[in-house]
């Protein structure tokens, strides 16, 4: 029984770690840094899942590691601006807020569904001590 109560904090912590990826592609969506001569966007973040506990229990879930998405950058047409190359472009970051809100919204139901989970299972052990009482 105390498995399955790991198996959804595991969720609980992994789903965390997806939303914190989210809200650091939000909070950077417009960010763009001097880098020497050429602007350097912020690159999307993602947060790659497997399975286990990450610990060699095949139970529950893990982060495995945080990936740099590889999708290209968005180039907007600015030549007045500061950071505009020799053409006039300037480099924002590969985020779009629709497909954050998604990821962020499908994480939360996750979270939530690993809490009734876990309180599911509470009660389950809850009866269980009643009964042998």
């Amino acid at each position: 029984m105390f498995g399955a109560l790991d198996i959804s904090t595991s969720g609980l912590v992994a789903q965390r770690t997806r939303l914190d990826t989210v809200a650091a592609n939000v909070a950077n969506a417009n960010t763009i840094t001097q880098d020497g001569v050429t602007n350097s966007p912020f690159r999307r973040r993602i947060a790659i899942l497997t399975t286990g506990d990450g610990r060699g229990n095949s139970g529950g879930v893990h982060v495995k590691r945080i990936e740099l998405d590889d999708s290209p950058f968005v180039a907007r047409i600015m030549p007045n601006h500061p950071m505009a190359d020799e053409n006039g472009v300037v480099w924002h970051p590969n985020i779009e807020p629709i497909n954050e809100q998604i990821n962020a919204i499908d994480a939360s139901r996750a979270y939530e569904a690993n809490i009734t989970a876990a309180e599911a299972t509470k009660r389950m052990i809850a009866n269980s001590l009643t009964l042998l009482s």
